[in-house]
Parts: C-alpha cells; sequence; structure tokens
C-alpha cells in the first residue's frame, strides 16, 4: 500500500498535524516536531522532508542523512532532557510517511523497561513551557 502525499499528515502540514506537534526545526533532510501530548517528557519526532513510504527506498546518501538527523536530534534531546534512555519507534501502517518517534523514558517513569504508549493523552503542557522545550532543542540542533 502507497499513501498520497495529498492526504499525508506530513506532507500537507495541516491542522491535525498541528494539534498533534509543534514544529521546532528543519535540519539536512528531515523536519524535527515536539509532541504536545508530554507523558514522556521530550519527546519528539523526526520525519523525512519528502513524501518516502519506507526507509529502505531511500538511497545510501539519503537515508545516511536521515539517520545522521535523528542522532542529532537524539544528541539534542539528551542535553536537554537528561533521559535514562530513548526509545525509537518507526511504525507507519496507518501514516505511510518515513518518520521516527523519539521518546525519552526514565527510571521510575511511565513505561520504563517496557514499550511506549502512542498517546496516552494525560500530559499536557502550557503554551509557554513548550516554547521554552523548542528554544532549548533549537540551541541544541
Amino acid at each position: 500500500m502507497k499513501s498520497d502525499p495529498k492526504e499525508c499528515l506530513y506532507c500537507q502540514s495541516n491542522e491535525t498535524l498541528h494539534n498533534l506537534m509543534i514544529e521546532v526545526a528543519e535540519l539536512s533532510v528531515s523536519r524535527v516536531f515536539i509532541f504536545k501530548e508530554q507523558t514522556y517528557r521530550g519527546r519528539c519526532l523526526v520525519a523525512y522532508k519528502d513524501h518516502v513510504d519506507d526507509i529502505n527506498l531511500l538511497g545510501d546518501d539519503d537515508r545516511n542523512a536521515f539517520m545522521s538527523d535523528v542522532v542529532r536530534v537524539t544528541r539534542a534531546m539528551q542535553k536537554v532532557f537528561n533521559p535514562d534512555k530513548i526509545n525509537y519507534g518507526a511504525y507507519a501502517d496507518t501514516l505511510e510517511h518515513l518518520h521516527f518517534h523519539l521518546v525519552p523514558k526514565y527510571v521510575g517513569g511511565p513505561d520504563f523497561g517496557g514499550v511506549f504508549r502512542m498517546n496516552p493523552q494525560q500530559t499536557y503542557l502550557t503554551e509557554a513551557e513548550y516554547a521554552s522545550m523548542a528554544e532549548a532543542l533549537r540551541k541544541e540542533l
């Protein structure tokens, strides 16, 4: 199944996307977002800049650049949020656009030692807190 970029959350950058996350930065071949739902403090997402369904469809240079962007974001997350572990999730069963969920986990925190929940809808921040988080990430990127 191949998805249509005209129906893609990331390609359309529509209201649904902006209700779920905040765009933080553009990197070499990707866009970085902070999830508004912050059960996992510092949760981010890195989406490939173009509509590609799977990482195996990228050439070596683009794949390496994308993974370099992912690592760049996790290094910034490590500095800003100091998690004990960062979980990586790359699904795309229902939204076929190459993206990685980057989920900080903390000892004693939600789901440590287990699988993170996609959208637990438990923790939301103020606009000022999101802005502060985004600025701190931008500074480290």
